[in-house]
């Protein structure tokens, strides 16, 4: 399946873009953050894609920020939350504060989002409450937009190795420890390193 997709991009709407690589359009599906934060049509983007399939189509959704992608597949798991819809609460309300909507139980924010009623956002509460990063502990874990590229590949590693996404943060932290960017070696290798202490 596409899990990231760089080239051109021919033109973007708040819900949709085209991105050509290697002379291929790829209609993407996009949040409005990812959209606000895009470049002009005719510059490169690079998005990470989550690909779903269906027996009568193929859709793909693209994400600037992987923090992104991971909170719309978290949606995902959520029943009665499809992919059309899990876009729209991604472009009703900042992540960042959706994660502390979720977390904290508050109903009356969630469901200002369009299409989420009651029981939908009971359902996000009761379902990703757990599953969802500490928002506001700054001290603990980096936000997941201060990540850079080679910072988030190593959080990705970490986390495909089965350590929690709070202690890769943490140990990312350590590693980086007010130090110059470094590259994904030996930020790897340090991250590692604290986790196995």
């Amino acid at each position: 399946m596409i899990a990231h997709l760089r080239g051109t991009l021919l033109s973007k709407r708040p819900n949709q873009a085209i991105v050509e690589t290697h002379g291929v359009g790829y209609d993407v599906a996009i949040s409005v953050p990812t959209f606000t934060e895009m470049p002009a049509a005719g510059a490169e983007v690079a998005l990470h894609i989550h690909t779903h399939v269906r027996e009568d189509a193929l859709s793909l959704y693209g994400f600037l920020r992987l923090a992104e992608k991971q909170l719309f597949e978290k949606l995902l798991t959520v029943s009665g939350i499809g992919p059309k819809l899990a876009i729209t609460i991604l472009s009703g309300m900042p992540a960042d504060e959706m994660v502390g909507a979720i977390r904290g139980g508050d109903l009356a924010r969630l469901t200002r989002i369009p299409g989420i009623g009651k029981k939908t956002a009971e359902r996000m509460v009761l379902e990703l409450r757990d599953k969802l990063p500490a928002s506001g502990a700054s001290d603990s874990s980096m936000s997941a937009t201060s990540a850079s590229p080679i910072e988030e590949d190593v959080i990705s590693a970490l986390v495909n190795l089965g350590y929690q996404r709070a202690a890769a943060d943490k140990a990312l932290l350590a590693a980086r420890g007010g130090k110059a960017p470094q590259s994904f070696d030996v930020l790897f290798r340090e991250a590692l390193g604290t986790l196995s202490k």
